[in-house]
């Protein structure tokens, strides 16, 4: 596989396909992009600018050679939602940041060592577990918004229709879809959820009405706060690992080999600065997007300059105050139906990890440290008091790693 096979097969770009395919993307990841800040209490538009600003970093560093674009990431969206109810929104944005951090440093060891450490600290015995309780860690969230416990004004009835129509549309594009229309479940289930709450009435078009065409993001500045850093740093493993696996998927669809040129540390540092950037405006982290790895493979869009243009578009867009404020009138049910296949479909990547790795779970050293993982993640758990307290993902991260790291490798057989 080389360079010049991918070339060969790359189609012509002209001025206007390049606006239409970059147009495009951004419509593909529009669905998965918003959905984050509209879970988590962060402002969408702000979502929208810090995309956009977050894959210009990406492609800044990287040289523009890899056909990515990146936004909102799904793996921190229980973290965020617990952190933001414990710690506030600046002080969430603080562990963002530090997480972003931690992306980078990690991007500097792999360049000084390698990835042979990464594996080792990071088996999937470890790895797999965590992103179950990425989660699964707040599924009651997804179910009480689903079932009408956080809507004041949807009771039990119409709210469990709302919810099951959201998730039974975006389960059948998912399964049975085709073509683009196979990359865009999310937004269909949205859509669909939000034509149906229209028919009931139970949305509230005041804050479209009052707000203005054209307005700046509601950006916010973090704040830092021990006990949100500590609570934040441990979720970049998932994404980090996660990331990796995009990289290797995006290379094969283009044939070029992206964790070599322009390598693994440049990725890695640009999805790292990326979401440095994005908490520095008030966004969600970024992260690559498999669904516009799916586009990438459908359009044969490889030329990596499409990306600009889809992130100058998201950034364009970030700016109509009209846009944000409809997207927040869409009912909690609606996004609660789609939360319960989401989390769960982040349990099953997890579960996944485990099987392809085809690690014994019933030999005594993994069966410790797996089981410890999903009931400290998932069960509550918490060590310390006040500003130290560890608790949830990072608590459950921290006791794999501390666990393979200490207890001895099985005999072989």
């Amino acid at each position: 596989m080389t360079d010049d096979t991918s070339a060969s097969a790359m189609p012509t770009d002209t001025p206007v396909r390049t606006l239409l395919v970059g147009a495009q993307m951004l419509f593909v990841a529009f669905g998965a992009l918003v959905l984050v800040p509209l879970l988590t209490g962060l402002d969408p538009n702000v979502a929208l600018f810090t995309a956009g600003i977050g894959t210009l970093v990406f492609h800044a560093v990287t040289g523009v050679s890899v056909p990515v674009f990146l936004a909102s990431s799904f793996a921190f969206i229980a973290p965020i939602q617990s952190s933001v109810t414990n710690f506030g929104i600046p002080a969430t944005l603080g562990g963002m940041l530090a997480a972003g951090l931690v992306y980078v440093l990690i991007s500097q060891l792999v360049r000084l060592k390698g990835t042979a450490w990464l594996h080792h600290l990071l088996p999937p015995v470890v790895v797999g577990p965590v992103i179950m309780v990425i989660g699964l860690a707040l599924a009651p969230v997804a179910v009480d918004m689903a079932t009408g416990e956080t809507s004041d004004a949807i009771g039990y009835g119409r709210a469990i229709v709302l919810s099951m129509a959201s998730l039974l549309v975006t389960l059948v594009l998912a399964v049975f879809g085709r073509g683009l229309i196979r990359l865009v479940p999310i937004m269909g289930g949205i859509v669909t959820g939000y034509a149906l709450s229209m028919m009931m009435g139970v949305v509230d078009f005041t804050p479209v009405r009052e707000a203005a065409w054209l307005a700046l993001p509601e950006f916010t500045a973090p704040t830092f706060h021990w006990a949100a850093v500590l609570f934040m740093i441990p979720v970049a493993i998932a994404p980090a690992v996660e990331h990796i696996g995009d990289m290797v998927a995006i290379g094969s669809v283009t044939r070029r080999h992206y964790l070599e040129k322009p390598g693994l540390h440049r990725t890695l540092l640009g999805d790292g600065l990326a979401t440095c950037s994005a908490a520095l405006f008030g966004g969600p982290p970024n992260t690559t997007y498999s669904e516009v790895t799916g586009a990438v493979t459908l359009t044969r869009a490889f030329n990596p300059r499409i990306m600009l243009v889809t992130a100058a578009i998201a950034i364009v867009l970030s700016f109509l105050g009209k846009l944000g404020a409809l997207l927040q009138t869409i009912p909690a049910p609606v996004m609660g139906g789609i939360m319960t296949l989401l989390f769960g479909s982040i349990a099953v990547v997890g579960m996944n990890t485990l099987v392809r790795a085809g690690s014994a779970l019933t030999e005594p050293r993994n069966l410790v440290v797996v089981s410890l993982i999903l009931v400290f993640g998932i069960g509550g758990m918490q060590f310390g008091d006040g500003q130290f307290t560890l608790q949830g993902v990072s608590l459950a991260a921290l006791v794999g790693i501390g666990l393979n790291w200490l207890l001895p490798s099985a005999p072989e057989a």
